[in-house]
């Protein structure tokens, strides 16, 4: 699938709505690494999130198993930026993210549903929570919460207000929101599924804060219907989260901003969120050039759904926190 930005709206055309009530700042914009046209791990000299250079029999049987439910986080802005290119100013690594999403029950591609996403930027600061720095609970390239808080399984601090500014956040859906300090809107979008049920994101690879893997957040609006500026209507029926292999990762300390981002990083295997089971558990498929992996990444998943179902992410589950994990409440 080729994907061209070229006609794609600035922030100044994306929505009326969205104009009545947030500043918009022009779409700067970052060169995509190319769409590739096949799905799965395409040969080369890429590598995949596995360091594989292909889909396993096992990883292709199960593609229709659903995609785990995960927590929505506290940096959910609902702001209906219909656009595939989400960079505006932000810099960093390339990512060309391609999501195809199907009927879990059917395996048949899920056509004209919302696909949104939102994640952080090279130093770990969301749009929305700009203010806050790091991860919403600091200075950029600070360490983040302070250490000694519980794992999302203990009690809050005594006079500690999760999920609220000034607090750590709890990384959960329902009450677990953080009232945004800006209106800047980095690093979020929407599109629109085709009939193969596809999208394609431009954007930079995020970049890590304390407590959590590097991730993206998605969600998906189904049984609604597109509109020239967004989507109305329907029901959101998952809500997830995407994360990228160690391979990568342990790359990105060679570029900046991420080798400005001194907060100690946390991995998949110490994640409290990311639930341990690869594409199933939003494991991104890969293909990066090792020696020049500032020239563009491109990430792939087929995200499984039930159309029908209602999951906001306030009872989603996340992966055990596993010894030796952080001590910190993460942020989600």
């Amino acid at each position: 699938m080729t994907t061209s930005h070229e006609d794609e709206p600035g922030n100044d055309d994306v929505s009326a709505v969205l104009l009545s009530r947030r500043k918009v700042f022009a779409v700067g914009g970052v060169a995509g690494a190319g769409l590739l046209s096949a799905w799965g791990v395409p040969a080369g000299t890429g590598a995949s999130a596995s360091g594989n250079a292909s889909v396993s029999a096992a990883e292709a049987a199960g593609a229709c198993l659903l995609t785990s439910e995960q927590i929505e986080g506290p940096y959910y802005l609902d702001n209906a930026l219909l656009r595939s290119d989400i960079t505006e100013d932000r810099t960093g690594i390339p990512l060309d993210l391609e999501l195809r999403l199907i009927d879990g029950s059917s395996c048949k591609p899920v056509k004209n549903a919302a696909i949104e996403i939102w994640h952080c930027d090279g130093q770990g600061v969301y749009s929305g929570y700009a203010s806050q720095g790091s991860g919403g609970t600091g200075e950029p390239g600070s360490a983040g919460p302070p250490t000694g808080m519980p794992t999302p399984s203990g009690p809050p601090p005594t006079g500690t207000p999760s999920g609220t500014p000034g607090g750590p956040p709890t990384g959960g859906g329902g009450g677990g929101h953080v009232t945004p300090t800006d209106d800047l809107t980095f690093l979020r979008g929407m599109q629109i599924t085709d009939r193969h049920g596809r999208v394609a994101f431009a954007s930079i690879v995020p970049g890590w804060y304390a407590g959590r893997a590097v991730h993206i957040h998605v969600k998906v609006h189904t049984e609604g219907s597109a509109t020239a500026t967004g989507y109305t209507g329907g029901h959101t029926c998952h809500t997830g989260q995407l994360y990228f292999g160690e391979r990568l990762i342990a790359l990105l300390d060679q570029y900046p901003p991420y080798s400005e981002n001194t907060t100690p990083r946390t991995t998949l295997e110490q994640d409290s969120i990311y639930p341990g089971t690869g594409s199933a558990g939003g494991l991104l498929t890969l293909n990066f050039h090792q020696h020049r992996t500032d020239r563009g990444v491109t990430a792939r998943l087929t995200v499984s759904v039930d159309p029908g179902a209602t999951n906001e992410g306030e009872d989603a589950g996340g992966g055990p926190v596993p010894s030796g994990g952080p001590t910190t409440t993460p942020a989600a």
